[in-house]
C-alpha cells in the first residue's frame, strides 16, 4: 500500500464544546446567550428533557430555534443531521457558523440506558425470569450497552463533524467513592452525568458551578495549555461561548474545517454483527441497529444487503426450530 501523508494547514477545527456541571449554573444560558452574538449564524436548540428552550428565547438578543421532535431516537438523530445539512450549505455559501446546541448529552444517555433497559426486560419477560420472579433483577447484557454505545457514537460521529459550532450540556457532580469491598472512602470525585467518552470526544471542557466561575478543564488546542498533572484548569470569571470560540479557541468560520474522522459503524461492521445474529433477539436487535444507521438496505462486500444477511439468519434459527421440535416428538 501506498503511504499518503500532507502537511498540516495549523488551521482550528470547528469546535465542539462540552459545558458540565451542577444544576442551576448557567450551561443553557450561555447556549442562548451565544445565538445573541453577531459572530454566528442561526443556532438551532435541542432540548432533551431540560425545558429551558421557551423561556430563554427571551434573553436580551437571543434568535436561536428550536428543534421539534416526538421524543423517539430516530427522529432526534434525523433533526441532528438536517442541522448539520444546514450548517454545511452556510458554511458552503460563506455564511456566519451555524450554532447547534444539545442540552443536555446526560438525558441523550439516559434516552439510550431506557431503551437498553426495556430490551432487557423484554427479553426476561420472553424467558419467563420476571413471570416467576417480578422483582428479579433485570442485568442489561454486554450486547445490549453495544447497542447503546452505537447509538450514542451516531450522535457523536455528527457532532464530532459538525461545520460549525456544536455545543453539548451535561450534569455533573461530585460522588462519594468507594473502595473495592463496596464500601465508602470519604473521598469524592467529581462525575460528568453522560456517555463515558464524552470528555474525550470534546474540543473542549468547560465546568460550570454556581459559587465558582466557569473552568476550562481542558481543550485540544494550541492557544490553551492546560497540561494534565502539570497546569491547572483555567479559571475565567464571566466566560462567555463566544469568547471562548472566537477570542480563547481562536477559531476563524472562514479558515475553519471540520475534524476528518471515520465513521465509526460502517457496513462491514453491521454485516459482522448480521451474520453472527444467532438468536431471534439478536436478530431483531441487529436489525433495530441497521435501521437506527440507516444501513439495513446498503450492500455488503458481498453482495448481500444487511438485510438479506438477517433474513438468511432468520431462516437458519426458524428451521433449527423446526428440526428440534421434530426431535422432541
Amino acid at each position: 500500500m501506498t503511504l499518503n501523508t500532507r502537511q498540516p494547514t495549523g488551521a482550528v477545527p470547528y469546535p465542539l464544546v462540552l459545558l458540565e456541571g451542577e444544576e442551576f449554573a448557567g450551561k443553557s444560558w450561555m447556549l442562548a446567550e451565544l445565538s445573541a452574538s453577531d459572530k454566528v449564524g442561526r443556532t438551532f436548540w435541542l432540548d432533551l428533557a431540560e425545558g429551558a428552550g421557551d423561556e430563554y428565547g427571551s434573553i436580551d438578543g437571543a434568535r436561536y430555534e428550536l428543534i421539534e421532535h416526538d421524543g423517539r431516537w430516530s427522529t432526534i438523530l434525523g433533526q441532528v443531521a438536517a442541522a448539520r445539512d444546514e450548517a454545511q450549505r452556510a458554511a458552503d455559501a460563506g455564511e456566519k457558523p451555524v450554532v447547534l446546541g444539545i442540552d443536555t448529552v446526560t438525558a441523550e444517555w439516559d434516552i439510550h440506558k431506557a431503551y437498553v433497559d426495556m430490551r432487557a426486560r423484554r427479553r426476561d419477560l420472553k424467558s419467563g425470569k420476571l413471570v416467576d420472579n417480578p422483582d428479579a433483577e433485570v442485568v442489561i447484557g454486554s450486547d445490549l450497552w453495544t447497542i447503546a454505545n452505537d447509538r450514542h457514537r451516531e450522535l457523536m460521529q455528527i457532532l464530532k463533524t459538525f461545520p460549525g459550532i456544536a455545543v453539548m450540556t451535561a450534569q455533573g457532580t461530585e460522588v462519594a467513592v468507594n473502595d473495592a469491598s463496596g464500601n465508602p472512602t470519604g473521598e469524592k470525585k467529581w462525575r460528568v452525568d453522560a456517555q463515558k467518552k464524552v470528555g474525550f470526544d470534546a474540543t473542549v471542557w468547560v465546568r460550570m458551578k454556581r459559587s465558582e466561575p466557569p473552568t476550562i478543564i481542558g481543550a485540544r488546542s494550541r492557544h490553551i495549555h492546560v497540561r494534565p498533572g502539570s497546569d491547572d484548569p483555567i479559571v475565567i470569571p464571566d466566560l462567555t461561548l463566544e469568547a471562548l470560540v472566537f477570542d480563547i479557541l481562536k477559531c476563524e468560520p472562514a479558515k475553519a474545517h471540520v475534524r476528518d474522522l471515520p465513521s465509526q459503524l460502517d457496513i462491514a461492521d453491521m454485516a459482522a454483527i448480521a451474520s453472527v445474529a444467532t438468536t431471534r433477539e439478536l436478530v431483531n436487535e441487529a436489525w433495530e441497529l441497521a435501521q437506527d444507521i440507516e444501513v439495513l438496505d446498503c450492500v455488503t462486500d458481498s453482495g448481500e444487503t444487511i438485510r438479506t444477511i438477517l433474513q438468511t439468519q432468520a431462516s437458519v434459527i426458524t428451521a433449527a426450530e423446526i428440526e428440534a421440535a421434530k426431535v422432541g416428538a
